[in-house]
């Protein structure tokens, strides 16, 4: 069965940065849009990026300009670059298949940003 372990979350004041890991086991990884998506407390899980198996990416309008996301297929891991970080942007990361995230949930990686 696939599953994510995502990792690279922590406490980090506004401004700063931090870049996130998903590592994905099974042989999907190549062939398959990845995606961000992320969780705030008291909402719902929305996406945040996604990346194609030809590297085109999209993302949402609140991080467009200061995340970035990207793959590396010898090592089954998708990345989350994440520059001037801004208290909205507090909640659990989690990366998944888009656009339907049939993968089991991974633990996810709590991003914190608070001065």
């Amino acid at each position: 069965q696939v599953q994510v372990v995502e990792s690279g979350g922590g406490l980090v004041q506004p401004g700063g940065s931090l870049r996130l890991s998903c590592a994905v086991s099974g042989n999907i990884f190549s062939i398959y849009v990845m995606a961000w998506y992320r969780q705030a407390p008291g909402k719902q899980r929305e996406l945040v990026a996604r990346i194609t198996a030809g590297d085109r990416t999209n993302y949402a309008d609140s991080v467009k300009g200061r995340f970035t996301i990207s793959r590396d297929l010898g090592k089954n891991t998708v990345f989350l670059q994440m520059n001037s970080l801004e208290p909205e942007d507090t909640a659990v990361y989690y990366c998944n298949l888009y656009p339907r995230a049939t993968i089991p949930w991974g633990p996810g990686t709590q991003v914190t940003v608070s001065s």
